[in-house]
C-alpha cells in the first residue's frame, strides 16, 4: 500500500500519517527515514527499514522520503530478557585438544559445535552469562520489529557483543516463504551494519502449523533456492525426512539442520535411525558437509546422543533457557557436545544379547 492507497491519506498541514510497525502514526511534518529514525531515538545500526515492503539500505535512509500513506517496518535483532548485571566468564573458543578441526560451514569456520539462541531468559544479564558459560560463538537471533527496546529502554544488543560472537539470524515465526525471505533481507541489512561476519547467512525456518511448529517442506525448499541465489549461506531448519534432507542439499544449503523432535518439546532426539539416514545421504561423497540437530533437545543427554550419531553440532534454546539453573545446564550442554563428539570419534562397543566378563576367567579360586 502506498500513500496514494491510504483512505483520506492527504496530510493535515504538515502533519505525515505514517504506520510504523502496525500502528498509525503521525509525524511532524515530511522527512527522510533518517530523519525519522532520530525523531523515534532509535539507533540505525541496531535496525533495519522496510518502506512500503522494500527494503531500505543503510546507505539510502538519508535519501528516502517518507510520505503519507507509507507502511514502514523497523525491526531489530531479539531474544529474550530484562534488567542489568555486568561481566561473565569469556568463551574460549578453543578445540578439544582431541578434535582441533573447526566445523566449517560455508566459508565460515568455528570451533565450538554449539549453537545457542538468545530466547526465553528471565533477564538478559542471565542470557549474557548463559552465551559465555555454553562456550558458544555462534548464537542466533530473531528479527522482529516488537521490542525494539525493553522496559527500560535497552536493546538485545547492549548484551550481545558483535564483535565476540557470530550472529546467526533466523526465519523464526515465518509460515510463508515471502515472509521468511523479507525477514532474511533485513536481518542480513542488520548485520551489515554491524559489520558482523554473520551477515551473508541465514537461518531458514519457514512453517507450516502453529500448533506443531514443523517446517513447510514445499515453502523451505522454494526460500532456499531463491536465498541462495542471493549469495546467502542457509542453514536449514527442516524436518527428519532424508530426502527432504537431500533436496535441500541439492538446492545449495550451506548445512541441513533436522529437527531431533518439535521445537521447544524437550523430547531429544526421537527418531535417530532417520538421522542416521541423513548422515550416511548427506555425507556421501561428502564427509564434511556440517548436518547439525535443531530443535527438541532438553538436556545434556540428548546433545551426546545427536553427536554419537555422527552429527556435526547441535543448535538449542529452550533446553538452556528454560532449565530450573540455565546457567548450570549451559555449562552442562557445552560439556555434552564434546563428550558425544568424542565418543562418536572413539566408536562404541558393539551391542550383544549376553554378557562378556571384562575380569579374566583363568585363575578363579575353586576352579
Amino acid at each position: 500500500m502506498t500513500g496514494a492507497d491510504w483512505p483520506g491519506s492527504a496530510a493535515v498541514g504538515s502533519i505525515v500519517h505514517v504506520t510504523i510497525n502496525g500502528e498509525r502514526r503521525e509525524l511532524p511534518g515530511p522527512m527522510t527515514v533518517a530523519e525519522l529514525l532520530r525523531h523515534l531515538a532509535v539507533r540505525p545500526e541496531f535496525v533495519a527499514v522496510e518502506l512500503n515492503q522494500s527494503l531500505v539500505t543503510r546507505a539510502r535512509h538519508a535519501e528516502t522520503d517518507v510520505s503519507s500513506g507509507d507502511i514502514l517496518e523497523i525491526v531489530t535483532l531479539v531474544g529474550g530478557g530484562a534488567p542489568e548485571n555486568p561481566g561473565a566468564a569469556d568463551a574460549s573458543g578453543q578445540s578439544s585438544a582431541f578434535d582441533p578441526a573447526p566445523l566449517k560451514i560455508g566459508s565460515h569456520a568455528v570451533h565450538s559445535r554449539l549453537f545457542v539462541g538468545t530466547g526465553k531468559y528471565s533477564t538478559l544479564e542471565l542470557m549474557r552469562e548463559c552465551l559465555a558459560a555454553s562456550g558458544a560463538e555462534v548464537v542466533t537471533v530473531a528479527v522482529r520489529r516488537e521490542r525494539l527496546f525493553d522496559r527500560e529502554g535497552r536493546n538485545l544488543l547492549d548484551f550481545l557483543d558483535p564483535r565476540r560472537y557470530t550472529i546467526l539470524p533466523n526465519t523464526a515465526g515465518c509460515f510463508s516463504a515471502e515472509d521468511a525471505l523479507r525477514t532474511a533481507r533485513l536481518g542480513r541489512e542488520l548485520l551489515e551494519g554491524l559489520d558482523n561476519p554473520g551477515a551473508d547467512w541465514v537461518k531458514l525456518e519457514v512453517l507450516a502449523d502453529p500448533r506443531t511448529l514443523l517446517p513447510d517442506p514445499v515453502a523451505t525448499l522454494e526460500s532456499t533456492r531463491v536465498l541462495v541465489n542471493e549469495g546467502f549461506q542457509v542453514l536449514c531448519y527442516t524436518s527428519d525426512d532424508p530426502i527432504m534432507a537431500r533436496r535441500l542439499k541439492e538446492a545449495g544449503a550451506a548445512s541441513v539442520m533436522p529437527a531431533g523432535s518439535p521445537i521447544g518439546s524437550g523430547q531429544g532426539v526421537l527418531n535417530p535411525n532417520n538421522i542416521r539416514i541423513i548422515l550416511e545421504d548427506l555425507k556421501d561423497g561428502d564427509p564434511d558437509y556440517p548436518v547439525i540437530v535443531d530443535a527438541g533437545v532438553g538436556t545434556a543427554s540428548d546433545v551426546a546422543i545427536a553427536m554419537e550419531l555422527g552429527c556435526d553440532g547441535v543448535l538449542l534454546n529452550t533446553g538452556i533457557a528454560g532449565a530450573k539453573d540455565p546457567l548450570r545446564m549451559a555449562h552442562a550442554m557445552r560439556l555434552a557436545i564434546e563428550a558425544g563428539r568424542l565418543a562418536h570419534g572413539a566408536g562404541r562397543i558393539s551391542r550383544k544379547l549376553y554378557a562378556t566378563a571384562s575380569s579374566p576367567t583363568q585363575g578363579v579360586i575353586g576352579r
